[in-house]
């Protein structure tokens, strides 16, 4: 996969999407800050399973669900009740699963997948290094790429990748930069966004936490303001 010059301006530090994955106990407060995406994870592996109703969130903030190797129906059936805004796929799943979920979700008039209603999200995990050609055969089928950290668990592992690998990024596919991001992270994550890359969102988790699933609101302040409102 040739290396792509990228022609799209540095992401200004106010149009970054925020999303604020592993939502479990406080949605509402998070909600509250307004991020642009909170992420609800329906995997029975993970600390953060959500098995909880979606409580009635503003429509400015997007609900991505979070799937691990799940049958089609599970997901469907997910993104209707729930009425997710975007699907985000967190395991081994293959270029023909992504085909088949847009073509699912369009059989129950859930979502257009590319250009409609749900976005599909893949996941890629990076420690440091990463062939971009594994991308190829994905990227009729997904809006974005998400990239996390290579650890023992699906996402949440608590420390970031090495982000100089991305300067080898071969697309103009947007993508999401997720892995052990924490306060500490916001001045690279400035420098990361002065660059042409096409990032989409910031992806926090894990180190916005008081306990699985249970976010530090002031934390989450903290980085919203940095990073959308120049610290205000």
């Amino acid at each position: 996969m040739n290396r792509v010059d990228h022609t799209n301006a540095p992401t200004p530090l106010g149009e970054v999407g925020i999303k604020i994955c592993g939502m479990k106990y406080n949605p509402q407060a998070v909600a509250a800050l307004q991020p642009d995406y909170l992420g609800f994870i329906f995997y029975g592996g993970s600390k953060r399973n959500f098995t909880e109703e979606v409580p009635m969130l503003p429509t400015t903030v997007k609900k991505i669900g979070v799937f691990v190797d799940a049958p089609l129906d599970f997901v469907a059936e997910k993104v209707e009740k729930f009425q997710l805004d975007g699907v985000q796929l967190h395991g081994e799943e293959s270029p023909g699963y992504c085909r088949s979920i847009n073509e699912h979700l369009n059989t129950f008039s859930l979502g257009k997948g590319l250009g409609g209603d749900v976005s599909i999200w893949k996941v890629f995990s990076i420690k440091e290094t990463f062939n971009f050609d594994q991308l190829i055969p994905y990227e009729p089928y997904v809006d974005a790429f998400l990239f996390d950290t290579k650890g023992a668990e699906k996402g949440g592992n608590g420390y970031t990748f090495n982000w100089n690998v991305l300067e080898e990024y071969p697309s103009q596919k947007p993508f999401v930069l997720s892995g052990g991001i924490g306060l500490e992270e916001i001045s690279a994550i400035q420098d990361i966004l002065k660059t042409n890359l096409p990032i989409l969102a910031i992806d926090i988790n894990s180190k916005f936490e008081i306990e699985p699933g249970l976010k530090k609101i002031d934390d989450l302040h903290i980085l919203i303001s940095e990073l959308k409102n120049n610290g205000q």
